[in-house]
């Protein structure tokens, strides 16, 4: 996709050893992937670490920023802190391949290499499973807690005698 050459890391020219890229990714970075987004607002810093040795390469890509979310227990809308560290080898072969989520592998003649599927990816998997308002983890008690109280199951250490 043409829209994400702007994440592009031209490796070709650079002199072996670490390279340091930044980028920034916000909301205009996720309308170029097709995918139901369950945060609002994204402003993501990427910090892209490239080092070239003779053979292959190491990327290292550390996204941190900030997102939107809607809280699981009272459909508020919070801002969540996001960080995250991808790291993978990329290896020259045949043909692109990154069946391997550890490695991957661009053509033999490729002069650059597109972090942008890192990038989403880095952002998606820091956003929590349960999207909770911080200030219910500090033990804020409203109607919508004293509901998830009476209707959920007991711990499963937790006996009751009546």
């Amino acid at each position: 996709m043409e829209k994400l050459r702007n994440y592009d890391i031209l490796f070709s020219s650079l002199k072996l050893g670490k390279h340091s890229f930044k980028m920034f990714a916000d909301q205009k970075f996720f309308d170029l992937f097709t995918f139901e987004q369950e945060f609002k607002e994204p402003k993501i810093e990427v910090d892209a670490t490239l080092t070239k040795h003779s053979s292959f390469l190491e990327l290292e890509i550390k996204t941190e920023g900030k997102v939107q979310l809607e809280c699981d227990i009272s459909d508020e809308v919070y801002v969540e802190s996001v960080h995250n560290i991808i790291k993978t080898l990329v290896k020259f072969g045949e043909e692109f391949d990154d069946s391997n989520e550890e490695v991957l592998i661009i053509p033999m003649g490729a002069y650059s290499v597109n972090i942008a599927q890192f990038i989403f990816e880095s952002v998606l998997l820091s956003i929590p499973m349960k999207r909770i308002h911080p200030r219910y983890a500090e033990g804020y008690k409203d109607e919508y807690t004293d509901l998830i109280e009476k209707y959920s199951l007991p711990d499963e250490g937790d006996t009751e005698t009546e």
